[in-house]
């Protein structure tokens, strides 16, 4: 065999922490080690993207643009990566294209180098002018197949999604198993089909939370995978990563030796663990997010989706139905066409089989969301909508049978009117357009921060970033 070297990403500074304390690790925390993470030769650094961007604005009072210019400061030698929802950019809605291709076009100025580029239906159609973007501004496109299971999802489902991306122009492909649903057995058989139909890198993403991610990476690694995604031991395992000390580890000196030093990461993992008791001590980290849960496997549900089912009974008084919601929730999918159910199809058809339990009858009460599902307003589903069922859930509305986004106007300009008198920088104009209540919180706090309440210049850097 011939020897091959695995590339490693490194999540701790995004995925990590978003999996395991809610995204709230500050700039404060990431500076002190981000040197010593440029030096371990990387493939990437995934730091930005994914909720991030809405933590930093709502909870820490941090300029997500700011962080990133930071990071790539500190660490000029390796890759930076960023998770984007397609047309949903990092917000919940669809964007025009206007909005998009400038979000990504200041994305790569302010630098990243590797577009990781998801949607939720697995719908080419929400991926395609955020390929061109990635591609038009020189930034590495990468696209993420949503991992999940179903009687739709066979390999020659993955296999034919993996050519559609191949052909809509993207540089790599990422297996993205948000739900950790993957067993090694079937990464192996997974990665194989994908590798042998379609000429391009692959990427392995898988959570720890069923036990089985390290097993996973080096079953897809047998057969094929270029890359790997791991997180530094003290905050890997449980709902995050599989550790990277211990793949670097297990592939060393054998013909897929990452050629990274075990000593550096280990100077690394001391930096973290000093992190890991902070976060629990201040009750940010619960140490039985670290535990395996098998759940998602028996109920082919996200472990994030499974707690917040139970949250929504608790609510209502009816955390004795839960099994029942459990088992709706398959049926309330098949209904809405299979959408995999990640960000922000879980939510939507999780709330959705919560209604129906607690109402004791059947979509007598729909949220919105799971109309637009189901009416087309978030692209096409993996199977068609039964058009009986349909016409049950919107009435006489017409569903949407074209890109989404081709029904909107640009709106670049409509926005940035509306925040003008807020603007400091080209990129506040894009903060907003995501999240614009909590967006215009963040720029009064700034101006405040910068200028004192009598509007005289303050001491800008004691106020920006909370200690």
């Amino acid at each position: 065999m011939a020897k091959k070297k695995i590339l490693v990403t490194e999540t701790v500074l995004r995925d990590a922490h978003q999996s395991l304390i809610a995204t709230r690790m500050s700039i404060d925390d990431m500076m002190p080690i981000l040197e010593k993470l440029d030096k371990v030769g990387f493939h990437s650094l995934e730091c930005w993207g994914g909720a991030t961007f809405d933590s930093c604005l709502r909870f820490l009072n941090e300029d997500p643009w700011e962080r990133l210019r930071t990071i790539r400061k500190m660490c000029p030698n390796t890759k930076l990566q960023m998770l984007f929802r397609g047309q949903n950019m990092l917000g919940y809605r669809h964007y025009a294209d206007d909005v998009l291709e400038y979000f990504v076009q200041r994305s790569v100025a302010n630098g990243i180098d590797i577009i990781r580029i998801f949607d939720a239906l697995n719908d080419i159609k929400n991926l395609e002018v955020a390929i061109k973007a990635a591609k038009k501004e020189g930034a590495h496109a990468q696209v993420a197949i949503s991992y999940t299971t179903g009687p739709v999802f066979t390999k020659e489902y993955y296999v034919n999604y993996a050519k559609k991306i191949a052909e809509a122009g993207a540089d790599s492909i990422c297996i993205k198993d948000m739900a950790a649903l993957l067993t090694p057995t079937e990464t192996f058989e997974l990665t194989k089909a994908i590798k042998k139909a379609v000429n391009l890198p692959l990427q392995l993403h898988t959570h720890y939370t069923s036990g089985l991610a390290s097993m996973c990476l080096l079953r897809g690694i047998d057969a094929g995978a270029d890359i790997i995604d791991t997180a530094m031991s003290p905050l890997a395992l449980g709902t995050s990563h599989a550790p990277t000390e211990s793949m670097v580890a297990a592939l060393k000196g054998t013909d897929y030796d990452t050629g990274l030093d075990l000593v550096l990461l280990n100077e690394i993992r001391d930096y973290f663990m000093i992190l890991r008791q902070k976060y629990i001590d201040s009750g940010l980290l619960d140490p039985k997010m670290l535990a395996t849960d098998a759940n998602a496997l028996i109920y082919q549900v996200p472990g994030g989706m499974l707690s917040n089912l139970l949250s929504q009974l608790k609510q209502a008084g009816k955390a004795d139905k839960l099994q029942e919601v459990l088992n709706e929730v398959p049926k309330v999918r098949k209904d809405a066409g299979y959408p995999p159910l990640v960000t922000p199809t879980s939510q939507i058809v999780g709330t959705q089989a919560v209604f129906n339990v607690i109402t004791g009858e059947r979509y007598k009460m729909c949220t919105n969301e799971f109309k637009g599902l189901v009416g087309g307003k978030y692209g096409t589903t993996p199977i068609p909508v039964d058009p009986e069922f349909r016409k049950k859930i919107i009435g006489d509305e017409p569903p949407v049978e074209c890109r989404p986004a081709d029904l909107l106007e640009p709106e670049l300009e409509k926005l940035r009117s509306e925040v003008a008198e807020w603007l400091e920088q080209e990129e506040d104009v894009l903060s907003y357009a995501q999240f614009p209540k909590v967006a215009i919180d963040f720029f009064k706090k700034r101006r405040d921060a910068k200028y004192g309440v009598d509007g005289k210049h303050a001491d800008a850097e004691k106020n920006i970033h909370p200690v």
